[in-house]
């Protein structure tokens, strides 16, 4: 894509942003509240975004505009209802969180009193058309962490459009499960991975830095906090950073999911190890941290992970 191109798509991924990142902003504030100004979003077909406060027994989402009702039918709750290929959860589960629309008609009930039918299907098809389907692979998004299975993390990359990050690409380090990464509702950034009958897949560990970025973070002869990925016959790897891990001494009643405490021995580049002795141990709880991120590009073509002189090569190769 030439440059003329990025320029667009970056716009285009400012506009169009994960579920919930322009309810607070005050221009959208201010539509919502004003019957004039939504009648001039339905004309511009404008993306807003509200707070759905009812799904009624028809699994209408009621929302709560301030000053008037706002309804999205059932049908028009999300891409896939109306054909059947998406269940209703998808509408029911937005109740009490942000959910993104356009302004379809303003009418008036029995009483003469003003209401709002909206649609969060349309909202997501323009997403779809203008943004994410001209999205290629290696390119990098914003995302937003919807919720977490053993298989992988789910992230919103627009308009409450979900893409699949499974757990083997979220970072270089080895995890159980992805709730050790991510929590709900976390801020991310992904890397489009695959592209395949419109289904996307994510990536997130070539935006964490390569070994070499992570390993200038310690030195020899430091004493630093890790994380207990397994523990083998030979001795045990103890994660420094998410893209970092090295080789400690066998140390007795050490197990896979500690916290510890580890004497860094060596760091060889050219192998891609770091050798550690372990001090002491200790119960570990999940605490994610907003990721670190050594990437700042809108596309990567390749990451190669593995230092240039090293004998074994790790490299990840985006293709279209």
């Amino acid at each position: 894509m030439n440059t003329v191109g990025r320029k667009a798509m970056e716009i285009k991924m400012s506009e169009y942003l994960p579920e919930g990142k322009l309810i607070s902003t005050q221009e959208n504030i201010n539509i919502i509240r004003s019957l004039q100004l939504l009648k001039e979003a339905k004309k511009e077909g404008k993306i807003l975004e509200a707070r759905a406060c009812v799904c009624d027994s028809g699994h209408n989402l009621i929302v709560d505009l301030g000053g008037i009702k706002g309804i999205i039918p059932r049908e028009e709750g999300a891409i896939g209802i109306r054909d059947g290929s998406v269940r209703d959860i998808a509408v029911i589960s937005r109740v009490n969180r942000p959910v993104c629309f356009v302004v379809t008609d303003i009418c008036s009930d029995e009483n003469g009193e003003p209401y709002a039918l909206l649609s969060r299907e349309m909202a997501q098809r323009k997403c779809y058309n203008e943004y994410i389907s001209k999205l290629r692979c290696g390119d990098v998004v914003n995302a937003c962490i919807t919720h977490l299975e053993n298989f992988g993390a789910f992230a919103d990359i627009g308009c409450g459009i979900v893409a699949l990050m499974p757990i083997d690409t979220i970072s270089v380090s080895r995890i159980e499960h992805p709730r050790e990464r991510f929590v709900v509702g976390m801020d991310i950034k992904a890397v489009i991975k695959s592209i395949e009958n419109g289904r996307i897949s994510l990536s997130h560990k070539e935006l964490l830095g390569t070994w070499e970025q992570n390993a200038e973070n310690f030195c020899a002869g430091e004493t630093v906090a890790g994380i207990v990925r397994s523990v083998e016959n030979y001795g045990a790897f103890v994660e420094l950073a998410p893209n970092l891990a090295g080789l400690a001494e066998s140390h007795e009643g050490v197990c896979a999911g500690q916290q510890v405490s580890v004497y860094i021995k060596s760091i060889i580049p050219d192998k891609m190890k770091i050798k550690l002795i372990i001090i002491d141990t200790f119960d570990y709880k999940y605490n994610p941290q907003k990721p670190k991120y050594y990437c700042d590009s809108s596309h990567i073509s390749s990451f190669l992970y593995s230092p240039e002189h090293c004998t074994k090569k790790v490299e990840t190769v985006f293709g279209e």
